[in-house]
């Protein structure tokens, strides 16, 4: 490998710029993916209902999380990372495309299995090619900086992307906003093709040792009755009831398939010497409080989406003259009677069996629940034009705060360091879980600014909502995996990063679930209440294993 003198490897930028552009891919159809499904389709959707879409949303970000665990293994043993990046980039690029261009339903579907097998190739190597840059010397001391630099190419395409979606759905439409997401998976690859010469020589796959986990294995008691198990979910409980379980047959059968995976990992405990059975009950125990986080974290698609869509004030700036029209990032709504959709009062829009709206006379729902003053200067000019603010560019604060906060909370952590009082990674974990459960409250101080729902309320809010929970991102999810690598047994320790993937699939699709509950609290804070509870759940349980995790990290030799 190249020796320097300089602090970071040449093949840095471009593993940045390329996952930079995979995110931006990624992230552009998570801010408009629940829009789309639920637009009617003489707007272009596909007029999904609002539950059907919020389940098909948690499952896709299931399987996105999940693939990686298998696709990691074969680039390990088989493929490579190189050529892994390239099947799984070119397959992630088709499917995003033909999301765009197919709008019936098997294409639709099988171009999503496309971008959730692509991933599962391409995610865990690329960060295993970087890892593997820093491996010698100068770069190994530089290392954690160097996934710090790493993870803000992944924000800053998680930022840019929002802008660019409502800029190409204002003007052009659904279908060539996802195909942008492919272009930028293209243009990312490409960029990794240039960087070749400095990436090549970290391409070095991991020989095989004595005691490793062989894919066969993992094949055979994991994925194969997996899928067994949710083939028996999907269909045994309509045969049996006559109806699904748990809400659908996509959760019947995820939740199925969980079954035996959390069998193997248990099982993997039960069976393990008296020197791994210590660390990898810990880690079981986290991966079962983290899935509560992303199932609460994960709902910025879906629940927050439909606030910021009917209960958030998205006016631009009414003394702008046609403001940032010429970007497209407004849509235009008219005050004034015209056919518009008819909606219920949980601002569900009415579809017939075709999924054409109903219409009737009156004023875009967006009017509904203005405050009492927007509304009189809007009846003082009932003909006027009203520019809103597109409603995915909310997702574009997460990745903003990430990377405000970072080098904040970076710094304090080094600061305690310094003082002796850094806490354990496992502290850190349970204090990202406490951090989290605060933003729910920040969202039902939200609700009750706007009057139980009978007002929009500021954008403010869902900034500040975004805001406290990105904190307690950054306090939970890096530690997490630092976690896995301080705890796991050095012959498992893939297996288990699997698991704490597999940990953060489920909780997507928990994400989806209770997202799906959302209609059926009139009172949305009732709704964020549950959520609360959940991660105040979650914290309690935490807390109550903190001193044997810290214990258990102690008796490793780390912190």
């Amino acid at each position: 490998m190249e020796k320097t003198t300089a602090k970071h490897p040449k093949g840095l930028p471009f593993l940045f710029f390329t996952e930079m552009w995979e995110r931006f891919g990624y992230y552009l159809i998570l801010g408009i993916f629940v829009l789309y499904m639920i637009d009617p389709k003489d707007t272009g959707g596909l007029a999904f209902l609002d539950k059907t879409a919020y389940d098909i949303f948690g499952t896709y970000i299931a399987l996105t999380y999940l693939t990686p665990f298998l696709g990691g293994f074969l680039a390990d043993r088989v493929l490579g990372y190189v050529k892994a990046i390239y099947i799984g980039g070119f397959l992630m690029a088709l499917g995003y495309i033909g999301v765009g261009l197919f709008q019936q339903l098997p294409m639709f579907y099988a171009s999503l299995g496309l971008v959730i097998i692509g991933n599962g190739f391409f995610k865990p190597s690329i960060s295993t090619l970087l890892g593997n840059l820093y491996s010698e010397e100068p770069y190994k001391a530089n290392k954690d900086a160097g996934y710090n630099i790493f993870y803000m190419g992944i924000n800053i395409g998680a930022l840019v992307c929002n802008f660019v979606a409502a800029y190409m759905r204002n003007k052009y439409g659904w279908g060539p906003a996802f195909m942008t997401a492919g272009a930028g998976m293209l243009i990312g690859l490409v960029i990794f093709s240039l960087g070749m010469k400095h990436i090549r020589a970290a391409n070095v796959l991991k020989p095989v040792q004595e005691g490793d986990t062989k894919i066969s294995s993992i094949l055979l008691k994991v994925f194969v009755p997996a899928l067994i198990a949710g083939a028996i979910g999907w269909f045994l409980p309509a045969a049996i009831f006559g109806h699904d379980i748990f809400g659908s047959e996509s959760t019947d059968a995820f939740i199925f398939a969980c079954i035996p995976v959390i069998f193997f990992y248990v099982n993997l405990y039960l069976r393990a010497n008296s020197e791994d059975k210590k660390p990898i009950g810990a880690l079981l125990a986290i991966f079962a409080v983290s899935m509560m986080f992303w199932a609460v974290f994960k709902q910025n698609g879906t629940a927050l989406t439909n606030w910021a869509k009917y209960y958030t004030v998205r006016t631009a700036a009414p003394s702008i003259e046609k403001p940032l029209e010429t970007l497209y990032l407004v849509e235009t709504k008219e005050y004034k009677d015209k056919e518009v959709p008819v909606y219920d009062e949980q601002f569900r829009a009415q579809k017939d069996e075709s999924g054409n709206t109903l219409k009737e006379s009156g004023k875009d729902i967006y009017f509904r629940n203005l405050s009492p003053e927007a509304k009189a200067d809007l009846e003082a000019n009932p003909g006027a034009t009203v520019y809103l603010y597109n409603t995915e560019l909310f997702q574009s604060i997460n990745p903003f705060w990430v990377i405000v906060l970072t080098p904040l909370i970076v710094g304090f952590f080094l600061m305690l360091r310094r003082r002796g009082k850094e806490p354990t990674t496992a502290s850190k974990i349970v204090l990202g879980l406490f951090i989290s459960a605060l933003s729910c409250l920040v969202m039902i101080g939200a609700v009750y600014a706007g009057g139980g729902n009978l007002e929009k309320v500021s954008p403010w809010w869902l900034v500040a909502t975004y805001g406290v929970v990105t904190v307690g991102e950054l306090c939970l999810s890096p530690m997490g995996l630092s976690l896995v690598s301080k705890l796991s047994p050095p012959r498992i320790t893939a297996l288990m990063m699997g698991g704490f993937f597999l940990s953060t699939s489920i909780g997507n699709k928990l994400s989806g679930i209770l997202a799906s509950l959302w209609y059926g609290y009139e009172d949305k804070a009732n709704f964020f209440w549950v959520n609360f509870g959940l991660l105040l759940l979650a914290t309690l349980l935490g807390l109550s294993i903190l001193k044997y995790l810290n214990k258990i990290l102690k008796e490793k030799g780390v912190s």
